[in-house]
């Protein structure tokens, strides 16, 4: 049951997340070939959050 009075709770780590789930859907489904680990790595910006790059 919803809390009366329109109060919503987000949880901004488990967004982000579906967020990168949906990039990696995307890129998925327009590939020809299946994703390198490398390509997987580049939809999941893992080398931008290593170097602490926040762009």
């Amino acid at each position: 049951m919803a809390p009366v009075g329109g109060t919503t709770v987000q949880d901004h780590v488990a967004l982000a997340e579906i967020e990168l789930c949906g990039e990696l859907i995307i890129a998925a489904s327009a590939a020809h070939e299946r994703l390198s680990l490398e390509s997987i790595d580049e939809v999941l910006r893992v080398a931008e959050e290593r170097r602490g790059d926040t762009a």
